[in-house]
């Protein structure tokens, strides 16, 4: 069984430690790949803070790119040597949501104890988010992987595995922004920016981006934003309608910040809805009165993974990156080596990255 170095979580809210794991190869519909690049996502903090549970010790990390080395009995379409996207949408292909083109929810539960991760020792080491990419390698299943082309550098693509599908597929698949409608985004991060520039691909009239940091609404006008509003200012809600000159069709919630949740619906015009997107700690509560929403046909609806069919929608993507429609580059603020993992998790949590990207080669 390979041996790797990865960055394993053996306590919730403590630092990551570099250590050397065992990884086995690819069983059946699965493949092995080597890291090339995996970013930070604001979900691996959550899951390493404890947020939402799960199991220890643990390998977190999902938005990645590499090369496949190997693959399993029924594996076709792949081969080792080819470039690709990792990411942590596993799907049986036969329940019923995978049935009807939502990948994204299938139903068929992954045990990522049981996974191909362990410890020197034989004992469990826990696949976070059916991927564990803090690691020098991964093997995942088949259905987690696109191919790339090979003129699609390895840090920019590791972005498209998870913030950017999630931000521009909450704007095109679940929100079904229709050219010149108007969108508000609340959040100028990595998902945040991303779902602005897909109100821009989408063909929106007006883009009205919200945060809390100034620096952040300078860099979201780079991304598409037509307008700004500090989340800071007295009911910015009103600004972004004087700014719109109504409510938006599109309100993307891109933060997992319950103050955001609740003061969502201020932004919406009738018939409007709220895309929410960032996931607050389990057992966080908004509130909202009924009501309003059933008086002018207003909506509220979940996306998770931009509800993105990844075979269909990533090379579309990769596509418009290299028609120059799609900023990839940009999102990077900067790189980083596996055994920074924590400084780089640092200058996360600061707020002040678009993404940090840890290169494995």
């Amino acid at each position: 069984m390979p041996e790797i170095q990865a960055a394993v979580c053996h306590a919730f809210g403590e630092k990551l430690r570099i250590e050397t794991v065992h990884l086995r190869g690819p069983a059946a519909g699965e493949v092995m790949v080597d890291l090339d690049a995996v970013a930070i996502c604001h979900s691996d903090i959550s899951y390493a803070d404890g947020i939402w549970g799960g199991s220890l010790p643990a390998v977190y990390g999902h938005e990645a790119a590499g090369r496949i080395t190997a693959v399993g009995d029924h594996v076709t379409g792949l081969a080792p040597g080819d470039p690709v996207v990792v990411t942590l949408i596993r799907a049986c292909g036969q329940c019923g949501t995978c049935a009807t083109g939502t990948p994204t929810q299938c139903e068929t539960p992954y045990d990522g104890d049981a996974g191909p991760l362990s410890m020197p020792d034989g004992s469990k080491l826990h696949q976070a988010m059916a991927c564990g990419a803090f690691a020098e390698k991964v093997t995942v299943h088949h259905s987690q992987v696109v191919k790339l082309p090979e003129s699609v550098p390895m840090d920019s693509a590791a972005l498209i595995a998870c913030g950017v599908i999630t931000g521009i597929g909450a704007v095109v698949n679940a929100a079904h922004l229709r050219p010149g409608q108007d969108a508000v985004v609340i959040g100028a991060g990595g998902v945040g920016l991303n779902a602005i520039q897909g109100a821009r691909i989408a063909g929106a009239r007006r883009v009205v981006a919200v945060d809390l940091n100034a620096d952040k609404l300078e860099v979201a006008r780079e991304f598409g934003a037509t307008d700004t509003v500090l989340a800071s200012d007295p009911k910015p809600w009103r600004a972004a309608k004087t700014a719109l000159g109504r409510g938006a069709d599109a309100v993307l919630v891109t933060v997992g910040a319950i103050p955001a949740y609740d003061t969502a619906p201020r932004y919406l015009a009738p018939g409007g809805k709220i895309v929410m997107v960032g996931m607050p700690a389990s057992g966080a509560v908004s509130s909202y009165e009924p009501v309003n929403f059933a008086a002018v046909g207003q909506s509220m609806i979940g996306s998770k993974m931009g509800d993105v069919v990844i075979r269909r929608d990533i090379p579309w993507m990769i596509d418009l990156y290299g028609q120059g429609r799609l900023k990839l580059d940009e999102l990077i603020s900067r790189r980083w080596r596996l055994d920074e993992i924590n400084e780089a998790i640092a200058d996360t949590r600061s707020g002040s990255a678009k993404r940090n990207v840890i290169m494995l080669k």
